[in-house]
């Protein structure tokens, strides 16, 4: 990474968590008071945006949107490949209201993961995986039925560009139960925001919105049918990318999703 970019992405950093401060501030004296729809907009949705432009601006990580026309009417469970922290702002940004699963801990950062609390997200503690489970099933199907979207990261943690992770099926149980479809989405951000460290590099990330799947039937063999169709899709598109090797194969990741 040059001197440059090195210093474009400390600047960054010191605007989004600047951002992050200010817009958490607000949002704890203002979004009590607002319905959850507008409290979604004001609290993650605007913000979300204001993190993908600013990642734009400041350190050129762009994006490419395929798929658009595939994104069901009703919202339903959104099945996404992991590498960064890029595709949860701009999913978080881009479906609305959407329903986010993530590690109770962010929940107690000062000021944002305070208003984050007030969207009321699934958060679970990672040390109890069957635990988490349940929570996602319970808490997911409620989101659900109140007409959010619910994002769901199969893989259960970030995994490195050139590799995937097994799917975990929880996503496609949540969606089976509810007897809606999947939405799998697939993408190569991991190029220009890492796993690991902090460096940022320009580049067009490739973002393809899968077409929604329905499960075949129902009970366990259903739900194990739809997860595999979701992670097959997802495990193609990545080869059409060049982002995987013909003989990819999932792999186990170390934490539950």
């Amino acid at each position: 990474m040059s001197i440059v970019q090195a210093i474009r992405t400390v600047l960054f950093y010191l605007l989004l968590s600047s951002s992050a401060f200010v817009w958490g501030t607000l949002s704890l004296l203002i979004a009590p008071f607002l319905p959850y729809r507008a409290r979604y907009r004001f609290i993650a949705q605007a913000w979300c945006k204001f993190a993908v432009w600013l990642a734009s601006w400041m350190v050129g990580v762009r994006y490419e949107l395929k798929g658009v026309e595939n994104i069901p009417d009703q919202p339903c469970v959104i099945l996404a490949k992991h590498q960064s922290t890029w595709e949860t702002f701009f999913l978080t940004g881009y479906f609305e209201p959407l329903a986010l699963v993530l590690k109770r801990e962010l929940l107690f950062v000062p000021f944002f993961g305070w208003a984050m609390a007030l969207l009321k997200p699934i958060a679970i503690n990672r040390e109890q995986p069957k635990v988490a489970l349940k929570q996602i099933a319970k808490q997911g199907d409620e989101c659900l039925k109140k007409g959010a979207w619910v994002l769901i990261f199969p893989e259960g943690t970030r995994v490195p560009t050139g590799q995937i992770g097994k799917f975990s099926r929880g996503g496609a149980s949540l969606a089976v139960n509810a007897n809606l479809p999947v939405l799998p989405i697939a993408h190569n951000a991991g190029h220009c925001w890492p796993k690991n460290g902090w460096a940022k590099y320009p580049g067009t990330i490739q973002v393809v919105i899968g077409p929604a799947m329905y499960a075949e039937g129902e009970g366990a063999r259903a739900i194990t049918e739809l997860n595999q169709r979701a992670e097959n899709w997802v495990i193609q598109t990545l080869r059409d990318m060049g982002e995987l090797s013909a003989d990819s194969a999932p792999q186990a990741v170390a934490e539950a999703s």
